[in-house]
């Protein structure tokens, strides 16, 4: 993979957590919010993963921030 795409994938983590922050919620709050389990909220937003278009779209939903916002 090409260093743009991790540290693209570093960006995208770091607004999930920025807009979660700012939603008030833990990980495990969003976790519930969305389907997900807590640990993979942790590994979207350590890059450890990438979130795909559905998640992205229940994430934006849940944290009632545009979808752009998350990856711009």
């Amino acid at each position: 993979m090409p260093d743009w795409v991790h540290a693209r994938r570093r960006e995208i983590g770091n607004r999930i957590r920025d807009a979660r922050l700012d939603a008030g919620l833990t990980q495990m709050q969003l976790a519930e919010r969305i389907g997900r389990d807590h640990r993979t909220i942790h590994r979207w937003e350590y890059a450890q993963r990438i979130p795909d278009l559905s998640d992205l779209l229940l994430l934006a939903d849940a944290l009632d921030t545009p979808l752009a916002v998350l990856v711009r």
